[in-house]
């Protein structure tokens, strides 16, 4: 299996996505816009919103390539002299704070000197962590991973823990979900059994979100619960702009800008040595992001 052929099923995974994703929402639907990086390559981002379910969404498509700059190599600490990524990222912000953010990437990067590797996963980001909903999201990741190996699942969880974690805060982004990175082909895995893995989470996507939207998309909305929503985001932001690695990787590498930036909320609001009631909901939901939590 070559890059490009790595690159044309990304293609057709974010096309799947987006299909499925329409379904969900019921109303709101993709619009597409084809870009081209200079250095070499280019993409398709396809953004979403005023939905039903999504207020702001984005399922982003890349395949890009050229030199290794200065900057990459100083930040990635990568050895060749030319790169090629593709990949497909996602990011939802729904309307209704009982109703979590989800994020999904599955990355490919190959060297030209023969060095490679993916990453990728899936993590939520409840409003208001309810535990019941945390084990049922987790218990679809263990089955997707037990189907290539029983070892990843626990082995990613770790990783999403500690990756998707806000240093400054204290306190992990969301609920987490598996993450990894840097896995090449060996003995264990091929390159076509890793790249069915990163499809296999991919096509499970927006079946998992229906799931756990259907727990709150119904549900009835105060203010003081919207206001919480949107300090929430406001954590979402400080997360992706402060600590996220692919943030990073892509405004280093000369990425498009538009797209990498995709995944900020349309509004996120941060209050000033915020107070929450002792013994509430919001409460209880920065409780449970203090520490790691083993939900299965």
């Amino acid at each position: 299996m070559n890059k490009e052929q790595i690159g044309e099923r990304m293609r057709a995974l974010q096309l799947f996505i987006c299909k499925e994703l329409e379904r969900v929402d019921g109303l709101a639907t993709f619009q597409e816009d084809a870009w081209q990086r200079e250095e070499g390559g280019g993409g398709f981002t396809r953004t979403i919103k005023e939905g039903n379910l999504i207020e702001k969404g984005g399922v982003a498509f890349s395949a890009v390539h050229g030199p290794v700059s200065d900057a990459m190599r100083k930040q990635l600490n990568l050895e060749g002299n030319a790169f090629y990524a593709t990949g497909v990222s996602i990011v939802l912000h729904p309307n209704n704070p009982h109703v979590p953010i989800i994020h999904m990437n599955v990355r490919y990067f190959e060297l030209d000197n023969g060095t490679h590797w993916f990453g990728g996963g899936i993590d939520l980001t409840p409003h208001y962590v309810i535990p019941e909903h945390a084990v049922v999201f987790h218990q679809r990741l263990k089955a997707i991973c037990d189907q290539f190996d029983n070892a990843f699942y626990p082995k990613f969880k770790d990783w999403a823990d500690d990756y998707f974690y806000i240093p400054h805060r204290g306190e992990t982004r969301g609920i987490g979900g598996v993450f990894y990175d840097h896995m090449s082909a060996s003995e264990s895995h091929s390159k076509e059994n890793l790249m069915d893995f990163a499809i296999a989470l991919g096509e499970a996507f927006p079946f998992i979100y229906e799931e756990q939207a259907a727990f709150g998309r119904e549900k009835t909305t105060t203010e003081d619960e919207k206001r919480w929503q949107s300090l929430r985001r406001g954590r979402y932001v400080e997360f992706n702009l402060v600590n996220d690695r692919g943030t990073k990787f892509g405004l280093f590498s000369g990425g498009r800008t538009e797209s990498i930036l995709m995944s900020l909320p349309p509004v996120a609001n941060w209050e000033y040595n915020l107070q929450v009631t002792e013994g509430s909901k919001e409460e209880n939901t920065l409780n449970f992001l203090k520490n790691k939590q083993n939900w299965l």
